[in-house]
């Protein structure tokens, strides 16, 4: 008998089997019925949430009628205050949309194994986050029936939209990432539609027929199903870092104290990489729970993940660390007052709450005890973005305080139409995220298999330690 063929009759030890996903000893079909099983179990507690969900979305689409036809004025926008909580929340759904490239993409593109089971939850989120902050370009037009203005055509008087407003860039960038994350997601959704599609019945295995394309699991479609898949990880990837580039760049060609600056395409990638990952980390503990999904997202993938949100905390920390420095080392009368104003003045509470939110995770995520318990997990990753959340903030609303005419400087207070828009947007995410868990696999199961296929245990003296084959 070969080694090869000793070593998988080696019985695993339960410590590697507890610890990795890609040595537990369970057959495809045990696998199917593990991930399909939890779909279908919606009881009163789904119902009840999805209710409440939908009541908050119906809510905030009353509101955004009422600003529709009452006008931009029922804002708490005013001069110099002009981009308010609607651009805030704009900014902070475009940074979470960047962990779902970061998971797949990149670690696709690195062979890194612990993705497998949680890269269709960050590619769902990258979507559904871009998807909320598409709707902000639209909201902040006012007058939404002229959205067609935002696209570059040429119109009967040969007069093109102007290619210098920043809802310009803002349109080309959302909807250029959300097509590329869209196709990117449903790519690797077409084998486990097919899955699906063979172990339902009534509207499901109608709807899984429909989406699975006619799969059946040839040689020749899944090689291109990899080629492509290998493809678009390499294009996306521009993509990711130029989306928020752009966003950034909505601030720093403006002369506006505090935002012309050269360091903010970088520092807004960072940061949405924080939050992104963060936020993705919140997400997974919850589906986690709520779906029973224990067996598939396990201690390996949070530690995993949590080392990534730590060490983007560490990147992001030492870039605010240099915009600030920089910032107060030139000494510059407006910059020097808005300084004042966040350390020592109106804004303190506000600055105080970002530094600790963002900054005491980073010191949490060092210990595999907080990285690998759930609640602790939840607990590190809801601060971050609390955090991220205040730090869009500031630079949105506080930097517009001030600027270089002290005779205009002025304050913000949000009204009951923008809190009920933002609310709107956050529960519209949550209710098409549980949807989403409810309806399509949320665990892909064709990169579990693939990822067993590599994964062997080999004896080693008196060890016994896993490998892994290379799979083309």
């Amino acid at each position: 008998m070969s080694e090869a063929h000793r070593s998988a009759k080696m019985p695993p030890s339960s410590s590697l089997y507890e610890e990795r996903l890609l040595l537990a000893e369970r057959t495809d079909a045990e696998i199917n019925q593990a991930v399909l099983q939890p779909m279908f179990k919606t009881g009163k507690g789904f119902w009840a949430l999805v209710i409440i969900l939908s009541a908050l979305v119906i809510w905030g689409l009353y509101a955004w009628g009422y600003l529709i036809f009452w006008g931009i004025g029922t804002t708490g926008k005013n001069n110099p205050v002009y981009w308010t909580l609607f651009i805030t929340t704009f900014v902070f759904w475009v940074g979470i949309s960047h962990a779902g490239t970061m998971i797949s993409a990149v670690l696709r593109l690195l062979k890194a194994d612990w993705r497998r089971p949680i890269t269709r939850g960050a590619e769902a989120m990258t979507a559904f986050a871009l998807m909320m902050a598409g709707l902000y370009p639209l909201i902040h037009l006012g007058r939404v029936w002229k959205f067609y203005w935002m696209v570059p055509y040429p119109n009967n008087r040969f007069m093109w939209p102007n290619f210098q407003s920043e809802l310009m860039w803002d349109m080309v960038a959302i909807f250029t990432y959300m097509i590329g994350s869209s196709l990117y997601l449903y790519l690797a959704m077409i084998p486990d539609m097919a899955m699906a599609r063979d172990h339902t019945n009534g509207w499901r295995s109608k709807l899984y027929r429909a989406m699975a394309l006619g799969w059946r699991g040839t040689e020749a479609e899944w090689h291109k199903l990899h080629r492509a898949l290998g493809i678009f990880s390499i294009a996306i990837i521009p993509i990711f870092l130029s989306v928020h580039s752009i966003v950034s760049w909505d601030f720093a060609v403006t002369i506006q104290p505090r935002w012309h600056s050269t360091i903010f395409a970088p520092y807004f990638v960072i940061g949405a990489v924080y939050s992104g990952l963060a936020a993705l980390a919140t997400i997974l503990v919850i589906v986690r729970k709520s779906m029973r999904l224990q067996e598939f997202l396990r201690s390996e993938h949070f530690d995993s993940l949590g080392k990534l949100v730590m060490v983007a905390g560490m990147a992001w920390a030492y870039l605010w660390f240099a915009g600030f420095l920089v910032e107060w080392y030139g000494n510059e009368p407006v910059t020097r007052e808005l300084l004042h104003d966040e350390v020592a003045g109106p804004l303190a509470p506000l600055f105080y709450l970002q530094m600790a939110a963002n900054l005491i995770p980073i010191g949490l995520l060092v210990f595999r005890k907080v990285r690998t318990t759930p609640i602790l997990l939840l607990g590190a990753t809801i601060l971050v973005n609390i955090g991220m959340f205040t730090e869009r903030a500031l630079i949105v609303i506080g930097n517009l305080q001030r600027h270089y005419l002290p005779f205009s400087w002025g304050s913000y207070s949000p009204t009951w139409v923008e809190v009920s828009i933002v609310v709107m947007t956050f529960a519209g995410f949550a209710l098409l995220y549980t949807l989403f868990s409810r309806i399509v696999p949320y665990v892909p199961v064709w990169e579990i298999k693939e990822g067993r296929l590599r994964y062997t245990l080999r004896r080693i003296g008196r060890l016994v330690v896993p490998t892994a084959a290379e799979i083309e």
